[in-house]
């Protein structure tokens, strides 16, 4: 404690051994020490007392769209940071795509950190992009830093960021695993999707007909056949199908290299609930019913899912029409994401010491991000401070994101957000926030 410049106490501390009361002391941005309770202050250090809410590690979120730059009408670097900090989220790693350019080249790459350096609230990481066309940017993205690589195996949406097919995604594949990078994939087949029935309109049962689960199935079926002939590492975006799951664990089984992530708004979210012409509700792939739901819990509770992202893929709210068909496939959850899946997580007997192993300790290891993701000496001093049986009803009027377009609107959440804090410097408290201190961050080589 003698190099503490600021000791944050709380009865209630999230760590890896568990959660204890405890004093966390803060030298430089890092944790230097996790003490009793009661621990002497040191002269000169600043004491935060919490009392009974939660301190718990800032939550790392590896998939977020912040379309910055070429489409910062959707969201915005400086807008969905703020939200993230918010939700007591520190650390996000942006997606590829929907930005303009996007991440596919270093010289792209370098053209986005330039935009977000001055606008970051939080510390921002990047993937890099997967098309049939750029094998030979692959390694140098890697090797200025990008956290790994996202492709998608069906349409992803916009033009500049095609889907692989099968030959292209075993040419990507086998570079990527040459230097023993990271693919992350939309795993759709676009032939399944292709025979689905397609009706349009604003009838949700018939969205969700055309994005069935074996077009899920399919592309991780042959994803998983990929990854074990190359000795590569993959890693399945957004997995809504339960169907899924057998085939995952199986891979495992044999020594796949492969891991698995979902979103809040199909732990929370059922089609039954979703009404007609509800397209706030859309993404791809969807929001299944509820007995699937029970599945992805099950598979999140037994590790064969291992964490939970946001997939925040906000768009203006013009493109939200009504017409499940042509609507913009995205859900915006950023500020919502630590609450939604903490009132759900409750609800089914889960503690937050689970909530912080699925959003932030599996979350960093996933990207190699060793500083982030435990509340223990060593680690940057990135906490959120939790009420976690405080409750507040969603109004889209209170939301940090650029476009205030919720799925969660009216919906009363337990956990409220009390302050967030990046490096030992707190960056929101009560809606009031800092000037940006977020970091750039790099893969580590």
């Amino acid at each position: 404690m003698s190099e503490a410049e600021l000791v944050l106490r709380s009865r209630r501390v999230i760590t890896p051994e568990g959660t204890r009361a405890a004093s966390v002391a803060v030298a430089a941005g890092k944790i230097t020490a996790v003490l009793p309770y009661d621990a002497e202050v040191p002269a000169g250090a600043r004491l935060e007392d919490f009392g009974d809410d939660v301190l718990l590690p800032g939550l790392v979120d590896t998939h977020v769209h912040v379309n910055d730059p070429g489409r910062t009408e959707w969201e915005g670097f400086w807008t969905a940071t703020r939200a993230a900090a918010a939700g007591g989220i520190t650390t996000l790693v942006d997606m590829p795509l929907n930005s303009l350019p996007p991440t596919t080249t270093v010289e792209n790459l370098r053209v986005k950190q330039d935009v977000a350096r001055d606008k970051a609230h939080i510390d921002v990481g990047f993937w890099g992009g997967a098309l049939p066309g750029n094998v030979k940017d692959l390694r140098p993205l890697h090797e200025a830093g990008v956290f790994g690589f996202k492709a998608f195996l069906s349409p992803s949406g916009v033009d500049e960021f095609p889907h692989l097919d099968q030959e292209q995604l075993a040419r990507s594949l086998a570079e990527i695993a040459g230097f023993g990078g990271l693919l992350i994939v939309h795993a759709e087949d676009p032939h399944h999707l292709a025979a689905a029935p397609q009706h349009g309109g604003p009838k949700y049962a018939h969205f969700l007909a055309s994005r069935p689960r074996d077009a899920e199935d399919t592309a991780i079926a042959n994803l998983i056949a990929q990854a074990k002939r190359l000795h590569a590492r993959v890693h399945v975006l957004h997995l809504s199908s339960s169907d899924a799951l057998p085939l995952i664990r199986e891979a495992r089984a044999e020594g796949v290299a492969i891991t698995v992530e979902t979103c809040p708004h199909y732990l929370t979210l059922t089609a039954e609930e979703v009404p007609d012409g509800a397209s706030e509700f859309k993404c791809c792939p969807p929001i299944r019913e509820a007995a699937n739901q029970d599945l992805l819990w099950e598979a999140l509770a037994d590790g064969t899912i291992d964490c939970v992202v946001t997939d925040h893929s906000p768009s203006t709210a013009d493109l939200k029409t009504d017409d499940f068909a042509t609507a913009w496939g995205g859900i915006s959850g950023l500020q919502l994401s630590l609450s939604a899946v903490w009132t759900e997580a409750r609800r089914r007997g889960h503690t937050l010491e689970d909530v912080v192993r699925w959003m932030s300790e599996r979350t960093a290891a996933l990207v190699g991000l060793d500083a982030k993701g435990a509340i223990a000496p060593g680690r940057d001093a990135d906490f959120a401070v939790l009420a976690p049986d405080a409750t507040f009803t969603v109004d889209p009027a209170e939301l940090q994101h650029r476009n205030r377009v919720t799925a969660y609107a009216g919906r009363t959440l337990h956990g409220v957000v009390r302050s967030t804090w990046l490096r030992g410097r707190r960056i929101v408290a009560d809606g009031e926030f800092t000037e940006p201190r977020g970091r750039l961050l790099t893969r580590h080589p």
